[in-house]
């Protein structure tokens, strides 16, 4: 765990008053125990801290946007290893409805260049017939992102 903690540490804020960087971790540990076990926050054992003080510590981040910034950093960085597999991508928006606060989302520049790169690969795998095809047989759908922030989508039947 402390390979992946040195990953998720500069995420979590710690201001003049926080706690300590241990007990950031237990709390942040905490919050990963109630949505892991889906048990309600007067349940969380005591070896996280009190039950409330992790609640309002993932309350903050929530607010902060502690999540999505961990979020698009663990992208990247799977992104950069090459571990990204869009083959696996699939979007139907009549059954997939984005919220009306989805709308004008904004990507960091480094997100969108290994979203990218990892299109551009998966494409080339996909044209030497190396893509992987779902249980149906049928291949996934590309979606692809670009600089600009347009968004393309190149469907492939297998």
């Amino acid at each position: 765990m402390d390979v992946e903690w040195e990953f998720i540490g500069p995420y979590l804020p710690i201001g003049s008053f926080g706690p300590y960087p241990e007990r950031l971790r237990q709390q942040f540990e905490g919050v990963i125990w109630r949505f892991k076990t889906g048990g309600q926050w007067r349940e969380m054992p005591a070896e996280f801290g009190a039950w409330s003080t992790v609640h309002n510590r993932f309350r903050q981040w929530r607010d902060a946007g502690v999540f999505e910034a961990l979020l698009g950093g663990l992208i990247a960085e799977a992104a950069k290893r090459g571990e990204v597999d869009l083959s696996l991508v699939s979007v139907d928006s009549t059954t997939v409805r984005a919220h009306h606060d989805a709308a004008g989302m904004h990507l960091g520049q480094d997100v969108i260049t290994a979203l990218e790169k990892a299109a551009v690969e998966e494409e080339k795998a996909r044209q030497k017939g190396a893509a992987r095809k779902n249980k149906s047989g049928r291949r996934a759908e590309t979606i692809l992102i670009r600089a600009n922030g347009d968004v393309s989508a190149a469907a492939r039947s297998g």
